[in-house]
């Protein structure tokens, strides 16, 4: 199922690009070769606020530094505005490592908001998709922009991001997931693809092709992550008419698809829950060893950026598994406190890397 990761690896966003052509939305006409989608990403969906235009075709042309610092400022602002715990944790790379990163997050950031947004459709997904193929020099969206720019600098795989917009294409079909192993495949899509992606920009602590062991816990820890935002946004994905928990768990449990809708906080949703979190915990547990193959100065940002998201777990039990209506997360005083013992964890995946 996931075998396929690792197949074009070789291949940059660049190869991708197809032939101008007039895309439409609902707000107004955009021209595919400007790298526009209709959705900017300030809270809310704003068709046609930066990236709609006329049907008037825009020439490529290199973009000026003022052009590219401008958009990269965009997807800071975006990330700092969305996440402050990966804002946090990704304030330990170097500048261009840094830059990349986050211009993903808003990449990553906007795909979502085109799929949850209350004008969401696959035709608009497409566009994005298509829009989102073009190079630095096509685009005008401020995020593609970024995001173009740091795919040519870094020379990352087209098939990640093709199989990220994939996942986002199945909120728009899928409603429910039947077993794990659906749901597994899901967390691929949406969040493993991020893992792989990171990797490429942040680099191996030794330069060469990562491993298969270290590349399989990027996509275990990437399932983790996602499954970790599953759990913590039951009650969010309820108003959306989605439920992620796979349904042969809930049989498993004594829990039904109604008690869900109904809020019920039982011992067989708890029980329920719990296995879930213990299904998490293992994946962070097993996996953690990936991060000694990274380059020394990314392995602090990744493994921050892990360890925090995982302390929400905590926060759900804390929470008496109350996730309809209360939101588990960590204070910034509890992620300023938890750094040393993240850092010390970190360092400990380095030493057993040189034994």
């Amino acid at each position: 199922m996931l075998v396929t990761v690792l197949k074009l690896q070789n291949q940059t966003m660049y190869a991708k690009a197809t032939h101008e052509s007039t895309i439409g939305l609902e707000a107004g006409a955009v021209t595919a070769g400007s790298g526009g989608c209709g959705v900017t990403t300030n809270g809310t969906q704003q068709a046609g606020a930066e990236a709609v235009h006329n049907t008037a075709t825009i020439a490529s042309q290199p973009k000026s530094d003022t052009e590219l610092n401008a958009a990269y400022d965009h997807c800071e602002a975006i990330t700092k505005d969305h996440s402050k715990s990966f804002y946090m944790a990704t304030s330990f790379l170097p500048f261009a490592e840094r830059r990349a990163i986050r211009a993903f997050y808003a990449f990553c950031r906007t795909t979502d908001d085109i799929v949850d947004g209350p004008r969401a459709s696959l035709v608009t997904l497409d566009e994005w998709r298509h829009a989102a193929r073009r190079p630095a020099a096509a685009q005008t969206h401020r995020v593609l922009l970024a995001w173009a720019d740091a795919c040519e600098r870094h020379h990352l795989p087209a098939q990640y991001c093709e199989e990220l917009i994939d996942g986002c294409e199945l909120d728009l079909r899928i409603s429910r997931y039947d077993t794990f192993d659906q749901l597994r495949r899901y967390c691929y899509l949406v969040a493993s693809t991020v893992g792989l992606i990171s990797m490429h920009i942040i680099g191996s602590v030794d330069g060469k092709p990562f491993d298969g062991p270290t590349t399989q816990s990027a996509i275990d820890l990437g399932i983790a992550l996602q499954l970790t935002n599953i759990l913590r946004d039951v009650g969010e994905d309820l108003e959306r008419g989605r439920v992620y928990l796979p349904l042969e768990d809930f049989a498993r449990f004594g829990y039904t698809e109604q008690d869900l809708l109904n809020q019920v906080n039982n011992d067989s949703f708890q029980q329920l829950m719990q296995f879930q979190i213990d299904r998490t915990n293992a994946l962070y547990a097993d996996n953690l060893f990936g991060l000694a193959q990274l380059k020394a100065d990314g392995r602090m940002a990744v493994g921050s950026a892990i360890l925090l998201y995982r302390g929400i777990l905590e926060k759900i039990v804390g929470n008496g598994y109350n996730v309809f209506t209360r939101r588990a997360h960590l204070s910034a005083a509890e992620k300023l406190l938890r750094l040393p013992g993240i850092y010390a964890q970190v360092r400990r995946t380095q030493v057993r890397r040189t034994r």
